[in-house]
């Protein structure tokens, strides 16, 4: 599929730094139009586009400068204003796969936005990290992480409002993620019209009155921090609130097509529409 056309789809990936992501390095560049790494994710491969990392990584993590050419980096001062932009960090979630991908939605306006190495899922044998042991960022005491799923169904629901479709590439057994599941394959075989049908179908799926609500509460609550550290108003946050929000969300997209069931919409979507070369 050739991105530089005017009629294409503009198909981004989003590397996060679970094992499998190491699944993308032999995929060609040519099949996105960006490549946006999180974190670590940068040391996949060497030609990503754009690297979100959080305000407090390591610089001597970081890559050095001469290796970037066309890349780019942005950090919290970028970030923040994207996420605050979707209600901020208490509703979005506070962990690096939500804020790279509000960032990048925000920021890059994709029609899909691909997600390879965000399952979030860390009881597995052996390594947490594609570079070995890490830590497990979503899983840290925060107010913010009671229910990965139901902060990817908010992200689903905000995104699709934005004309942009969240799919999962993953092929794990199990993710925190609700998005719909597609191989490499059945992505690059998808055509723009069938990438907008796949778009309706779901949004016909979704339970807006429970998503509204969500929203209204939201707003309603007001735990909104303009400079991001939510972590500095605990006190002023009821997880109770924050609990009855996330099953709100989650069931406004649990009975939706395709959503938390696998692999549905390959079949269809691959049956339907011919590889595009």
């Amino acid at each position: 599929m050739a991105f530089d056309d005017p009629g294409s789809s503009r198909v981004i990936l989003l590397l996060g730094s679970a094992p499998d992501v190491v699944r993308c390095e032999a995929w060609p560049k040519h099949a996105f139009s960006k490549i946006v790494a999180i974190n670590n994710a940068w040391r996949v491969r060497p030609d990503w586009d754009l690297l979100v990392h959080a305000g407090d990584f390591p610089p001597d993590r970081l890559p050095r400068d001469e290796t970037l050419q066309q890349a780019q980096i942005f950090s919290a001062e970028h970030y923040v204003p994207a996420q605050n932009a979707f209600g901020g960090f208490v509703y979005a979630g506070g962990t690096m796969a939500m804020t790279a991908a509000y960032w990048t939605i925000h920021s890059q306006k994709p029609d899909v936005l691909a997600f390879l190495g965000c399952d979030m899922i860390y009881d597995q044998p052996g390594k947490t990290h594609f570079y070995g042991i890490g830590r497990a960022d979503p899983l840290r005491n925060d107010v913010t992480l009671r229910d990965l799923e139901a902060k990817s169904a908010r992200l689903l629901v905000q995104a699709l409002k934005r004309d942009c479709l969240c799919i999962n590439l993953s092929n794990l057994p199990r993710s925190r993620l609700v998005f719909p599941r597609l191989t490499f394959d059945e992505l690059t075989g998808l055509s723009p019209s069938r990438i907008a049908d796949m778009k309706t179908e779901i949004l016909a799926g979704i339970q807006f009155d429970k998503a509204e609500k969500a929203e209204a509460i939201e707003q309603d609550l007001g735990y909104f921090y303009e400079d991001g550290m939510y972590w500095n108003h605990l006190d002023e946050i009821d997880e109770t609130h924050l609990a009855d929000i996330d099953r709100l969300w989650i069931s406004a997209v649990d009975h939706g097509p395709r959503l938390l069931t696998g692999r549905q919409a390959a079949a269809k979507s691959k049956a339907s529409t011919p590889a595009i070369p």
